[in-house]
């Protein structure tokens, strides 16, 4: 257990689909939980980038279950503790979908009476937004119903600057006859955020690699379009979700957000743009990630019972 003052995570390494492991962390509320949160961070990083969000939503009767993604971040690279088959940036859109079910079911066991949150960042974003409009499993339509709501954090539907045609068609080849091998894939460190610390932070970051495989950008690619252009048709009516984009956003289209926004036939939806911020609104000085981190909380206090509390547990 790590832990800072009145605050603290669990971390531990669980199997989860085929037995792959993953690092996971557990923020327990630390008062009395009103619902859970399973966020899923973006390409190329790590949980431990939003250690400083998860705890300030832990502060606020909230419990957040986060996981290095396959191919990703310790996961990926603890060369101790991971699967023998993990490498950096090896994963497809349908082993994500199918770890998100997994540990969607498996934070719902432990915690059965609690609401069930879906939030994600970039890719993440993208992947949670993805989760409730598949045609065909995984996830299961059980699943999808044992969440409540869905938050997507400047959610990669489309690049802000696109790759080129021919870059991603020769991608899309190469992915077909060799999918792990790695693929160049560097976002500049500036594009992410005003705060010159957490620019500067980004490069001397073990857990972070400028590539990831043909395969895995081609499906994350991919993911997006998809989303917008099509499977938005599936989501279920009666499935509340938000989406908070910043307008000054290099990396992802805070455009395609409010063209989502707009498509989906949700009975309970909101788009919120911040005005100048960049792609990561966790990471925004100036109060601009408070902001952020209190509008996602209070929307997620709206959509819980208040007759369901769950006392916490560490």
């Amino acid at each position: 257990m790590a832990s800072s003052g009145s605050t603290s995570y669990n971390e531990a390494w669980l199997p989860g689909p085929g037995g792959h492991q993953f690092y996971t962390r557990t923020y327990a509320a630390t008062g009395t939980a009103r619902a859970t949160v399973v966020f899923i961070h973006g390409f190329a990083e790590h949980v431990g980038r939003h250690e400083h969000a998860h705890r300030y939503w832990q502060t606020k009767d909230i419990t957040v279950f986060t996981f290095d993604q396959r191919g990703f971040g310790r996961t990926a690279l603890d060369v101790k503790h991971k699967s023998k088959d993990a490498s950096y940036g090896k994963e497809t859109f349908e082993d994500q979908i199918r770890d998100i079910e997994f540990w969607v079911r498996y934070v719902k066991k432990e915690h059965p009476d609690l609401p069930l949150f879906l939030a994600g960042q970039s890719m993440g974003g993208g992947l949670v937004l993805s989760f409730p409009t598949q045609s065909k499993p995984p996830p299961s339509k059980e699943s999808v119903e044992l969440v409540s709501g869905i938050i997507g954090m400047s959610p990669l539907l489309l690049q802000t600057t696109p790759v080129s045609k021919l870059l991603r068609k020769a991608g899309t080849a190469l992915a077909a006859i060799a999918p792990w091998l790695p693929f160049p894939a560097d976002v500049p460190p500036e594009d992410l955020s005003h705060d010159q610390a957490v620019v500067n932070a980004i490069d001397p970051d073990p857990l972070i690699k400028k590539h990831g495989t043909a395969k895995g950008l081609s499906d994350m690619l991919g993911m997006g379009e998809n989303l917008l252009y099509g499977s938005y048709k599936n989501w279920p009516k009666k499935l509340p979700v938000l989406l908070i984009h910043g307008t000054e956003d290099k990396v992802t289209s805070h455009k395609a957000s409010e063209e989502l926004y707009g498509k989906l036939d949700a009975e309970d939806k909101k788009l919120s743009l911040y005005e100048g911020a960049y792609h990561e609104l966790t990471n925004e000085p100036d109060g601009v990630k408070e902001r952020s981190w209190d509008e996602c909380i209070a929307w997620i206090h709206a959509h819980v019972p208040e007759a369901q509390p769950e006392m916490a547990r560490l």
